[in-house]
């Protein structure tokens, strides 16, 4: 009987596993939210920077409030929920829309 070993991926973002094809609903997600609600693209790949060096990512979840990290890091409004914050709500992008 053949063995299998499931790894579990430490600091790693679900578009850098295997099983990233499953999924394909929440970028199809993060594609749909209107510029207003996403932060710019450097902020959004910063933040996903800070998250993989962080100790509480696990499989692409945050395992401090249970989200996926890809979608909390590109919400505008949202910050890390680590206590001190990693990084915060986006106050650069309400200087842009004004």
């Amino acid at each position: 009987m053949k063995e299998t070993s499931t790894r579990i991926c430490r600091r790693c973002l679900l578009r850098d596993m295997a099983e990233r094809d499953s999924y394909a609903n929440l970028y199809t997600y993060l594609n749909s939210l209107s510029s207003d609600d996403k932060v710019p693209d450097a902020v959004y790949e910063e933040r996903l920077a800070v998250c993989r060096t962080c100790d509480k990512l696990l499989s692409g979840m945050c395992v401090l409030c249970g989200c996926y990290v890809e979608l909390r890091a590109a919400m505008r409004v949202r910050g890390c929920p680590h206590v001190p914050a990693k990084w915060g709500p986006c106050v650069c992008c309400d200087t842009e829309r004004t």
